[in-house]
């Protein structure tokens, strides 16, 4: 480990006693020890001292530039030397280089999970005493933007996806300093061995077919295949897209959203009785059980919730459709509802 002489100026120490102002005091002593170490750091490599003529001078000093630090003490400003040919170099800066990204990591985090450029101002503030302008944290999450990209790309034909649940959700957006409405589209798939992933993200102008087709596209084009059953709510412009993009595979209507449009048609006063005819319908063993079911629930309620059973009868096939699985992929498939929690 080197070691360096090193001078302390007597008004520094004056500092350090005066009551009042240790802090004050503390930060000018480090500053000034700093200030001396990497002086002397320069004058090893170059192997000579300021206007010092020797043989194994290998540079010569070309001033410094200024480079501020924060710590526990307060602010100092270094004065870091530079050569006329050479680089100087310095391990001074390690730990700070790590705390400081650390820092910045920490303000990532904090935008990607929801906190407003403003209030992260104010915590960056409370803890370091140093101000991060909410234009400049804007700028420092733009670092996320090639990590999220490269996510977002990445190939999806290493995998079979066999299932995919796919919604949407109206988030804002800024767009030329105006905040809009949007529809993100999310997919998860399912791969072979039961693991659920997100396959992609998109904003779109709507859940209009022409999103969701361009959302299937995309997804097709990074190797998305071998589907053989999607599930969603019953949003229109989306069933056509899927019936056009992914022909051949069953779609499975999300049974939360079919028992919702069902008990909207029923009389206040059978609800209750009408949910738990039909949850028995949607959770029969198999198929034939829940036709049976769906026979029985229709001559029952018929002339007391017609419009319900219209709406009962009409969505039961894609609602059941699910059933048609072994039992242990069923709990899962039959709604939307772990993506919808996602999104949360």
């Amino acid at each position: 480990m080197a070691q360096y002489n090193i001078t302390i100026d007597s008004e520094i120490l004056h500092y350090l006693f005066l009551k009042g102002a240790k802090d004050e005091g503390m930060a000018k002593l480090l500053e000034s020890v700093l200030n001396q170490v990497l002086q002397a750091q320069a004058a090893e490599q170059i192997k000579a001292e300021p206007c010092e003529r020797t043989k194994e001078r290998e540079d010569y000093r070309n001033g410094y530039y200024k480079r501020g630090l924060g710590t526990r003490v307060g602010n100092i400003v270094l004065q870091i030397p530079r050569f006329r040919y050479g680089k100087f170099t310095t391990d001074l800066f390690q730990r700070y280089q790590r705390s400081e990204q650390a820092l910045l990591l920490a303000l990532m985090e904090m935008v990607v999970n929801g906190v407003s450029t403003r209030k992260v101002e104010e915590i960056t503030y409370e803890l370091c005493g140093t101000e991060f302008s909410r234009s400049t944290i804007s700028e420092l999450c733009k670092n996320l933007d090639p990590v999220v990209q490269g996510w977002i790309s990445r190939p999806l034909n290493e995998k079979r996806f066999p299932f995919v649940i796919v919604d949407a959700m109206v988030i804002k957006v800024r767009e030329e300093e105006r905040v809009r409405q949007r529809g993100l589209l999310i997919a998860i798939g399912i791969n072979e061995e039961g693991y659920r992933e997100v396959l992609g993200i998109m904003v779109g102008d709507s859940e209009s077919e022409e999103s969701w087709g361009e959302f299937f596209s995309w997804l097709k084009q990074r190797g998305l295949h071998g589907v053989d059953l999607i599930v969603s709510d019953q949003h229109k412009g989306l069933i056509r897209a899927i019936r056009q993009y992914f022909q051949g595979a069953t779609w499975q209507r999300c049974q939360t959203h079919f028992m919702r449009n069902i008990l909207d048609k029923t009389p206040k006063q059978l609800q209750k009785e009408v949910h738990s005819k039909v949850r028995a319908i949607l959770e029969a063993p198999d198929s034939k059980t829940a036709r049976k079911l769906l026979n029985d629930v229709l001559d029952e309620y018929k002339e007391k919730a017609p419009k319900a059973m219209e709406v009962l009868e009409e969505g039961f096939e894609d609602a059941t459709a699910v059933l048609e699985l072994p039992e242990q992929y069923r709990r899962r498939l039959r709604t939307t509802n772990g993506l919808e929690r996602l999104n949360e």
